[in-house]
């Protein structure tokens, strides 16, 4: 089975409110925790990952940055 890579794309930046990375969507667990993370652990925290940034840029958006782009 290939190992699972690591989501980190080196923008590392917790966010304080959600405590996730605004880069890769993961909590400090998961980063500090990765490397021992079992296959499915990692299968399961990417699956997360989109649904997790998204709701993290919706959330931190400026009001005016989505008018500029209507």
């Amino acid at each position: 089975m290939p190992t699972i890579q690591s989501p980190c794309i080196s923008v590392c930046n917790i966010d304080r409110e959600s405590d996730l990375c605004r880069g890769c969507g993961r909590t400090l667990d998961e980063i500090a925790s990765w490397m021992r993370f079992s296959p499915e652990q990692r299968k399961a925290v990417m699956a997360d990952l989109t649904a997790r940034l998204e709701k993290l840029n919706t959330r931190n958006s400026h009001p005016a940055d989505k008018e500029e782009q209507a």
